[in-house]
């Protein structure tokens, strides 16, 4: 029988289609400088795409729902085959999965020019053909442990409708409950694989440079904060600014944050590779903490600052660290980084506070571009850095 490495040798077309991470962590940071810079330019009055939506919408869908997506795809087109056993999409099959992707984001830019009812078909075209192919392996692989992947897949597709129905019938999707649904999801998504590959990356770079204190294995602790994780993200997505809120959310952070810590995750500061996945999940708890305080400090208009360290960093900076790591490990190149590397990290992590601290401050101009800045290099870096591992065939020999 074939092995993938065999079904990807197979493939004789041009590199990036010959794994689901090449195309989409490629455009996931494609995207993610060009819906900044569209943004902070349509931010300033200046209509340069007929978007037929407010900009801070526009902004936030190309988020959750251009970047998020692709990002997740592409963890995913790699992650569940090793967790199958079954042959990855590649060839023509991902060049469709990929286009119906593309289609939905110039439908969703060009919203103006087209029906209201035709933009949310093309938006939502990939997002419902993703759940269905990840269920389809997930389900034909017998692979059940990782169902609980797909159902908060099939809930970020949901996010995906409802924020769209929000946009085109309800006038606007900031602060709406298909945002909110969107960011839970994908923190919880983020609370549950972290939690696995984290302390995993950290234990085997750890033990190779035979350091005895390794990360704590996973155990009631860690079902506890995932149980916990889930209620306080459950109480926000549909009561944001009540009290039980706040409460459930300081202790949910408080758990996330001594999860952190019992993976050791200062001893790996020699390795960018591994601490920035640390770094990035320490937004899980800070979002939680800053909500939380909002909320019980009666300072609801401080929230949407707060969010955006799960936006910003939790999504932004975990999903950074996530596609500088599996596309060196999946193409055959050494698990290491350089400092211009860190320094992408940095940026990204320097851009979360300066956001926050615009949204504290009355969301100040400065203060604004500056994080858009910092988050425009950060990316672009990553498309500069990473254009020939994801473009050019896996190392020979690897």
């Amino acid at each position: 029988m074939a092995t993938s490495a065999k079904k990807m040798r197979a493939w004789r077309g041009p590199a990036i289609l010959s794994y689901g991470y090449r195309p989409f962590f490629l455009c996931a940071s494609l995207v993610a400088v060009f819906a900044m810079i569209v943004f902070i330019i349509l931010y300033a009055g200046y209509e340069i795409l007929p978007i037929g939506m407010d900009a801070i919408s526009w902004h936030a869908h190309m988020f959750l729902f251009g970047y998020l997506w692709a990002v997740i795809t592409g963890f995913l087109m790699t992650a569940v085959p090793n967790w199958t056993g079954r042959f990855p999409i590649v060839g023509w099959p991902l060049s469709g999965l990929f286009g119906l992707w593309l289609l939905g984001r110039v439908a969703i830019s060009l919203s103006a020019w087209l029906p209201d009812v035709l933009t949310i078909i093309l938006d939502l075209l990939f997002p419902v053909a993703l759940v269905v192919v990840i269920g389809c392996e997930i389900i034909h692989g017998k692979n059940w442990r990782n169902l609980k992947v797909l159902v908060i897949v099939s809930v970020l597709l949901l996010a995906n409708i409802l924020f769209d129905y929000a946009i085109f019938y309800d006038g606007s999707g900031v602060d709406s409950l298909g945002e909110r649904l969107a960011v839970g999801a994908a923190i919880m998504l983020i609370t549950l694989i972290g939690g696995r590959i984290v302390p995993s990356f950290t234990r085997n770079w750890l033990a190779k440079h035979n350091v005895s204190r390794l990360p704590a294995p996973h155990d009631g602790f860690d079902k506890l904060a995932l149980a916990l994780t889930a209620i306080a993200l459950l109480l926000w997505v549909f009561a944001p600014v009540s009290a039980g809120v706040g409460a459930v959310a300081v202790i949910a952070g408080v758990f996330n944050l001594v999860r952190l810590v019992r993976w050791h995750g200062w001893l790996t500061i020699a390795e960018p590779l591994v601490w920035v996945l640390h770094l990035g999940y320490l937004f899980v708890p800070l979002g939680f903490l800053g909500i939380g305080y909002a909320v019980l400090a009666g300072r609801v208009d401080w929230i949407t600052a707060f969010q955006h360290l799960w936006m910003a960093g939790g999504i932004g900076l975990m999903t950074l660290a996530v596609m500088t790591r599996a596309s060196l490990g999946h193409s055959g190149r050494p698990l290491t980084v350089s400092r211009v590397v860190a320094s992408l990290y940095v940026m990204l992590f320097v851009s979360v506070f300066l956001r926050l601290w615009a949204g504290l401050a009355g969301n100040l101009t400065p203060l604004l571009h500056s994080a858009a800045g910092l988050w425009i290099l950060a990316f672009t870096g990553f498309v500069v850095l990473y254009w020939k591992v994801l473009t050019k065939p896996r190392l020979p020999g690897t």
